[in-house]
């Protein structure tokens, strides 16, 4: 005989059948009572009698382990709140040709678990456990820079308290991307960024804070630091944006890491063989003018100075215009410009004791007003010309004014010379002084380029 069962409003069904429709529905109750219900609060006591004498015991956490794929809230319309810091141990490298940062950190991340808690004076005051962090629900903290997959060594464990505070810290080796400007060289410094987030909780499953306060990471990573390298760390700072991807609102954290370039190396070994080579090509310039040995050891310099641009190549930057690229830049110049006016110089003395071209008006005009009794090679023997106001340099084949060849000029031979005046002789001392004032000029320029590199670089190391 069947039993019935009376319902609201009059209707009856069979006992057994309710029976049954309550037993299939009773893991659906449970799931949500579990997760879902605003006013119970559903925290897994652990009962660990007997850890202080026979160890920790598995089997009671076998109901915290078999939720690890689920993020452990008793609420779940509650946020999980993560709370994140690190330490920059080390920056192992700078690549500025592919723009990329890589650091070693040690990331910390903390939460509270509400499913786990013990009493510490049942458990032989025992208020903190590690347990293989594979065993318990992980957020999906990633860095939104990182070029990497992440390579998390296996075996981490997670630090648990009575209380359910989780602490995981893992090492992480980071290949980011960041904007380098390289203009400075070698006393760059750049700002790179490092941003965390996760890319499964919106901010409505998951808020991010901080464990610590950005000068206590800033002070942790100067006082850890595992390397004197290249680079050195100068300050850490933070903001809060939020991350849009489409509708969704993502919370993340952003550390903006100044680091500066330690320019010790590059000074020694570039910029002070080049300012040598440079000041020996400058003092060069006391060497007579009509010497013949000037032209062969200002392209000695030269091509030393190539060979010295092709050994340094792989200590510049490969890519991007440098302040040191520049100045190599000028120096090479510099010296082409000098072996080029020793060639002219040399060429010009050359035609003076032989046939002097005409010398134009301006240009004779130019020497008078610039006419000086002293010039910059003091190894160059001079003599005052009362006559004209001009230096009369003896060179080695140049005669005497008034004598050409080993003979005295005739009326015919002295005649003036293109209308400005000029005797041959008079001529041919012009373009002598003409060739000195040249050198002169190129003489202050190298100088003004000298003090002028000497005082960028002292600013520059100073700030």
């Amino acid at each position: 005989m069947s039993t019935f069962l009376s319902l609201q409003g009059g209707s009856q069904v069979p006992a057994l059948a309710l029976l049954s429709l309550r037993k299939t529905q009773k893991p659906y109750f449970h799931l949500t009572g579990s997760l879902f219900s605003t006013g119970r609060a559903n925290t897994f006591t652990i009962n660990c009698s007997g850890f202080d004498q026979q160890g920790v015991d598995p089997t009671v956490f076998q109901s915290v382990f078999n939720k690890k794929d689920f993020r452990p809230v008793t609420n779940f319309s509650i946020p999980t709140r993560i709370n994140i810091s690190f330490t920059l141990s080390a920056i192992l490298e700078v690549d500025a040709q592919l723009q990329l940062l890589t650091s070693f950190l040690w990331l910390k991340l903390s939460w509270n678990h509400p499913f786990i808690s013990w009493d510490p004076e049942e458990c032989g005051d025992i208020k903190k456990l590690a347990i293989t962090a594979e065993n318990l629900w992980l957020p999906d903290i990633f860095i939104v820079e990182s070029m990497d997959v992440d390579q998390t060594p296996d075996g981490l464990s997670a630090y648990v308290s009575n209380d359910g505070h989780v602490v995981y810290n893992k090492p992480m080796r980071v290949t980011s991307i960041c904007n380098l400007d390289i203009f400075y060289f070698p006393f760059d410094q750049q700002n790179c960024t490092l941003t965390f987030s996760s890319f499964l909780y919106t901010e409505e499953r998951m808020l991010l804070g901080m464990d610590k306060e950005v000068w206590e990471i800033m002070d942790d990573s100067r006082d850890r630091g595992r390397t004197q390298g290249e680079w050195e760390l100068l300050g850490i700072n933070k903001a809060t944006p939020k991350m849009s991807v489409g509708t969704s609102l993502f919370d993340q954290i952003m550390f903006y890491v100044a680091i500066r370039r330690r320019p010790t190396l590059y000074v020694i070994n570039l910029l002070v063989p080049s300012s040598f080579l440079v000041a020996i090509d400058a003092l060069s310039f006391y060497l007579p003018a009509e010497n013949e040995n000037r032209a062969p050891f200002k392209m000695t310099l030269l091509l030393g100075y190539n060979v010295f641009l092709l050994n340094i190549s792989d200590l510049l930057p490969a890519t991007g215009t440098s302040l040191f690229s520049v100045y190599f830049a000028l120096c090479l110049s510099l010296m082409v410009l000098s072996l080029l006016e020793t060639i002219f110089i040399t060429y010009l003395l050359h035609l003076a004791t032989t046939q002097p071209p005409p010398m134009p008006r301006w240009l004779h005009s130019l020497l008078l007003r610039h006419a000086s009794p002293r010039t910059c090679c003091p190894a160059v023997p001079q003599k005052e010309n009362t006559s004209l106001g001009l230096i009369s340099t003896h060179l080695s084949g140049l005669k005497e004014p008034g004598k050409l060849g080993g003979k005295e000029l005739g009326p015919k031979e002295a005649e003036l010379n293109g209308g400005t005046g000029l005797t041959r002789a008079q001529l041919a001392d012009l373009w002598v002084q003409f060739g000195h004032m040249m050198d002169n000029l190129l003489f202050r320029i190298y100088l003004l380029f000298l003090a002028t590199s000497v005082t960028t670089i002292l600013v520059l190391w100073n700030t």
